[in-house]
């Protein structure tokens, strides 16, 4: 398989941020593209209309539609999951969902998947919890959180699946992902949507704890960069790969560089107590051996992918 070859390819979480700015980016270049999404928190008018496409509601573990389509696919990007704060409020279904879950569509590859090339499966920076070492390197986990115990679970399956029953396997833990695509109106979003929400509505943008903590925020344009690679580069096959920036950003520096970009430079800010989901201090992930292996770096720099979010937002509100 050879990248500009057309290929059937399966998004799981299609319908979601991620998800559907994937499907845009694969559209021009697949023959089919099978999207499933249950909906929960991901919306179908965000994708394309396309005959390529074929959209099925529903789980991405249910059988009967991994019967179908499995044997079709070449390409399984693995996006689904049960997000953090979802985690917190009932961790016996983010281990439906994102462990159990995840193993099944693992097996059901296993059966049925002979023409699969690749199973991309997006993990997060929340397995390192409270790293010691910062920029923090892949060998580092210390879970704190049910959303970031199930994820890394379900890395440690990808491995096994991956040295025991050959399945392709390509792991990217992902950091603060923004951008075009990422709407308040999910209520789990992230918080440069929410900030520019606030903006537009002229309330002040708030901050929980001291806004001191530290992300490493990715403009999604490049985390869309990589999805790509790992979908045809073999290099990385059997890997767990950080996919950041390498640079550690205060969400007090998050906000002043928000009001910038939609030029308010003196918008107010309001600060909260934090909460039970606040637990990292800091976070910065070293992401060197992407860049030793293929080469890979981010394009965007904070100040530029918030200028193109913005941008971007301004656009959606005027149409």
């Amino acid at each position: 398989m050879t990248e500009g070859e057309e290929v059937n390819i399966l998004v799981t979480g299609g319908a979601g941020f991620l998800g559907s700015q994937l499907v845009k980016r694969l559209l021009p270049i697949v023959g089919r593209l099978f999207v499933v999404d249950d909906l929960s928190t991901g919306n179908k008018e965000q994708l394309p209309s396309s005959e390529k496409i074929t959209f099925f509601k529903g789980s991405f573990d249910e059988e009967e539609y991994l019967d179908e389509v499995l044997p079709q696919v070449e390409i399984l990007y693995h996006l689904a999951c049960r997000n953090l704060v979802q985690s917190i409020e009932d961790p016996e279904e983010d281990i439906r969902v994102n462990l159990w879950g995840g193993f099944r569509l693992l097996e059901k590859v296993r059966e049925k998947g002979k023409r699969l090339k690749r199973f991309v499966y997006t993990s997060t920076a929340s397995v390192y919890g409270e790293a010691d070492l910062l920029p923090t390197p892949e060998q580092e986990m210390k879970p704190n959180l049910p959303y970031a115990a199930s994820k890394l679970a379900m890395e440690h399956y990808c491995q096994v699946y991956h040295r025991l029953y050959r399945v392709p396997v390509v792991t990217l833990r992902l950091s603060n992902v923004y951008g075009p695509g990422q709407v308040p109106t999910n209520p789990y979003c992230g918080v440069v949507s929410k900030f520019l929400e606030a903006l537009e509505r002229r309330e002040p943008l708030t901050i929980y704890g001291d806004g001191e903590q530290t992300r490493d925020f990715t403009y999604v344009e490049d985390v869309m960069d990589l999805l790509l690679t790992a979908g045809w580069d073999e290099r990385l096959i059997g890997g767990i790969w950080n996919v950041a920036t390498g640079v550690e950003t205060t969400v007090n520096r998050l906000a002043e560089q928000v009001k910038e970009a939609a030029g308010l430079p003196d918008h107010p800010l309001r600060y909260l107590p934090k909460r039970e989901v606040d637990q990292v201090r800091r976070r910065c992930l070293d992401i060197s051996r992407l860049k030793k292996e293929i080469g890979w770096e981010p394009r965007h720099s904070l100040k530029e992918g918030l200028r193109k979010t913005y941008a971007w937002w301004r656009e959606e509100r005027n149409r």
